[in-house]
């Protein structure tokens, strides 16, 4: 090779080289810049379809104990956003005439509507009707595209906390090394997450916190959709990504309208929601069909993972609170796990939360009734095997 041909190489390669220094220079750049305008206000970003409107006629029935003086209670209100529009809000009471005032939690920005109740003398009604357009929402997500943020904005702090109690933290660790030995540093961690969780935990609702309870969830193996997210959420936070539980409404006649979601933030997408308990339901409904091959059984369960793993929202669901372990507005004696439906005090004290469909409990400090009428029929995807098709 001649002196000025290897010259010639020589300066090719430092060119490249350059090239593509400057190139990854300008990538970090630009992904440094994207992740400079995180944002935990960041507009969903799922695709919207097959929007349904629903007119709701929503009921709490609440007994306080004998001789109560003061009947507290705060009624949460659905917000609009991408995935659902919420118009013509009204309230009123029964047989007590109470005009609400209405408030905005300051850690989450969930609203409220609020009732004080004097000497309430029996059952307390009170009715709250609006109307709700539901969009499905699909992100079509590749998990293992995903960001990494190495230094999360203040603002997500909240999300990225931890929430249970000290106690647990043993069996938390042991769990989470379990699920990710080694891990990836990626979304992918959170996927083993949400596997293990299906294949580890059983739906009950004669065993469970209500309350999102990482430590009941972990020492029972049992639970509501609740304790499912609330310990994907902590076992995602742990890794590194913003969780939250989301509690909202089903757009269908169930014993209690209350049904929660998992949302992780994963850029650039932002919030996306995972169903963990109902896709485990809708699984084993798939296994236990007897008109289905099990070629077929098999290609169904993948497809509903799928849909769990790529980011699904059904256009069934209405979101009404986001985040736990929050102070109410007005403030409350005591921080609040949650809100399923509403929360109530009675003289101060907390009235228990009721799970109307525990079979063993028939007695309870207050109910809904929901009335829903639907522009056009819907299928609840998690119990439609022809919505995977």
């Amino acid at each position: 090779m001649t002196y000025a041909r290897f010259l010639m190489m020589a300066v090719s390669v430092a060119m490249l080289a350059g090239f593509i220094g400057s190139l990854n220079a300008q990538t970090e750049k630009t992904a440094t810049a994207e992740l400079a305008n995180l944002s935990i206000s960041q507009p969903l970003s799922g695709q919207t379809s097959n929007a349904n409107t629903y007119d709701i006629d929503y009921r709490v029935i609440v007994t306080a104990p004998y001789k109560t003086k003061k009947l507290k209670v705060w009624l949460p209100i659905p917000q609009t956003d991408k995935s659902q529009q919420i118009s013509g809000v009204s309230f009123s009471t029964f047989p007590s005439n109470v005009t609400p005032s209405f408030h905005k939690e300051k850690k989450f920005g969930n609203k409220f509507a609020y009732f004080e109740f004097e000497n309430p003398a029996g059952a307390q009604i009170i009715t709250f009707r609006f109307r709700a357009v539901v969009h499905q929402m699909n992100w079509n997500l590749d998990l293992s595209q995903v960001k990494t943020v190495s230094s999360w904005p203040e603002e997500f702090q909240p999300f990225l906390r931890t929430e249970f109690d000290s106690k647990v933290k043993k069996e938390f660790d042991s769990v989470l090394n379990e699920i990710v030995p080694e891990k990836k540093g990626t979304a992918m961690d959170v996927q083993a997450v949400l596997d293990w969780t299906s294949e580890n935990l059983s739906y009950s609702h004669s065993n469970a916190s209500l309350k999102a309870d990482v430590g009941h969830a972990l020492d029972k193996r049992q639970g509501h959709c609740s304790d499912y997210h609330g310990l994907c959420s902590a076992l995602g936070r742990k890794l590194g990504y913003p969780a939250r539980v989301t509690y909202g409404m089903a757009m269908f006649e169930k014993a209690s309208p209350s049904h929660c979601k998992l949302e992780v933030f994963l850029p650039p997408h932002g919030w996306v929601p995972f169903d963990v308990s109902e896709t485990q339901k809708l699984i084993k409904l798939i296994d236990k069909n007897p008109e289905l091959t099990q070629e077929v059984r098999k290609q169904l369960a993948d497809k509903a993972r799928k849909r769990l793993l790529t980011g699904f929202r059904d256009n069934t669901w209405l979101q009404v609170t986001r985040g736990t372990n929050f102070v109410l507005a007005p403030e409350a004696t005591q921080t609040v796990p949650l809100v399923r439906t509403i929360y109530a005090e009675a003289d101060g004290k907390p009235l228990k939360d009721p799970d109307p469909s525990n079979q063993a409990e028939t007695q309870f400090s207050w109910m809904t009734s929901v009335k829903i009428r639907a522009s056009r029929n819907v299928r609840y995807p998690y119990k439609n095997i022809d919505s995977l098709k």
